[in-house]
């Protein structure tokens, strides 16, 4: 059964508890839970799995119905225009493309936020020695409270997980958001080090995105596979796509340079394979050993000038301002040990992927179909 938020949900808990002459102790005892869970579903803010749901009706002695029930949805609300002043000092953004709104006295001034981070990025702590090897080190710790367990350690390349990270940030969750690509995130699942492996490798044989990789390299029913979104891959090239780059077979041109994902990378993948296809051999490709290590940074060669062409995600082509080439869609999944799917932090995670306005921001950055977040396909 599919989760639904816990915003979404009424439940009559607290007051069937008390009715019955039940302490939350006592309940939690029954359920076989914690009284910390039992007390966080009495204030809305947890929903629980099937299993738990029943277990609770029978020791009150009610029907699920009774304990849980379904809000109204509200009606998604009407997007509202306004004008707004453009900072002076930026390339004027595209149709389609994200800016930020800031109110100075009486104007309503729109910023094109930087797609790359020009800033110091939020950190916890120092490293004291450098490690012999990349496994164990010593680190000094800024703040002396901080535990770190309200948090989950997300490995992938989509940049739309930061959405994502904004979204259970009121819950009280932080994401830890490690850029890998799709086979590094999902060898880093496979070697327990991160809770969530985000993963688009699609497989040519069959055209399932992600299942038969998995398939391979997990055993059977240790991972659970989410649905993050649907997303279009393609060719970018500069604005206006200058020198007529239509398909990959245009990367074989004496005129056309292109930048290049690393080995194991979903976007590789998908070159190698339409260059295959096409009968183009790698070697003849300018550029084909020059690696950009995400789809923003290879977007941001294309709009740097660097390069005339590579593949990414329509989304990283908007971000830029770019000429887009779709080439596929594909499912852009995530990947979670079953042992962490009653993480707190897990549940959160996969509540705000079935809200409405995650799902509207993402899609408002283009090329996502967000419908089927939060869907168990494994």
């Amino acid at each position: 059964m599919k989760s639904k938020p816990a915003a979404d949900i009424e439940n009559r808990l607290a007051e069937l508890r008390q009715r019955r002459g039940l302490s939350a102790a006592h309940l939690a005892k029954l359920v076989g839970i914690s009284r910390q869970t039992i007390y966080a579903m009495e204030a809305g803010g947890y929903v629980p799995n099937t299993l738990v749901a029943l277990r609770m009706a029978r020791a009150l002695e009610a029907e699920v119905e009774d304990l849980f029930r379904l809000r109204e949805e509200p009606a998604a609300p009407q997007l509202r225009a306004e004008h707004a002043t453009l900072l002076p000092g930026s390339e004027a953004p595209q149709p389609g493309q994200a800016v930020q709104l800031c109110r100075v006295d009486r104007h309503l001034m729109a910023s094109v936020p930087s797609p790359l981070p020009w800033y110091f990025p939020a950190s916890d702590a120092v490293v004291i020695h450098k490690p012999a090897r990349y496994r164990k080190t010593d680190v000094e710790v800024f703040h002396e409270e901080a535990d770190f367990r309200n948090r989950i350690l997300v490995a992938g390349c989509d940049p739309g997980i930061s959405v994502l990270a904004r979204h259970v940030q009121p819950a009280g969750i932080e994401l830890v958001l490690a850029h890998r690509n799709s086979s590094q995130s999902l060898k880093l699942l496979k070697q327990g080090c991160v809770h969530v492996a985000g993963t688009h490798l699609r497989d040519e044989a069959s055209g399932e995105s992600n299942l038969p990789e998995i398939g391979r390299l997990f055993a059977k029913n240790a991972v659970a596979v989410i649905s993050f979104a649907v997303w279009e891959e393609g060719i970018l090239t500069a604005r206006g796509n200058p020198k007529g780059i239509r398909a990959v077979e245009d990367f074989g041109r004496e005129d056309v340079s292109i930048v290049n994902r690393e080995a194991g990378a979903g976007s590789r993948l998908l070159l190698d394979t339409r260059l295959k296809r096409a009968r183009v051999d790698p070697r003849s490709v300018h550029g084909y050993e020059r690696i950009a290590p995400g789809h923003l940074p290879a977007a941001w060669q294309i709009h740097s000038g660097a390069a005339d062409a590579c593949i990414a995600t329509r989304a990283a082509a908007r971000m830029f301002g770019l000429a887009f080439v779709p080439l596929v869609s594909e499912r852009y999944d995530l990947a979670i040990r079953r042992t962490h799917l009653d993480l707190p932090g897990i549940q959160t995670l996969l509540d705000t992927l079935s809200r409405s306005s995650f799902r509207r921001e993402l899609e408002s950055l283009g090329g996502y179909d967000a419908k089927a977040a939060g869907q168990r396909m494994l």
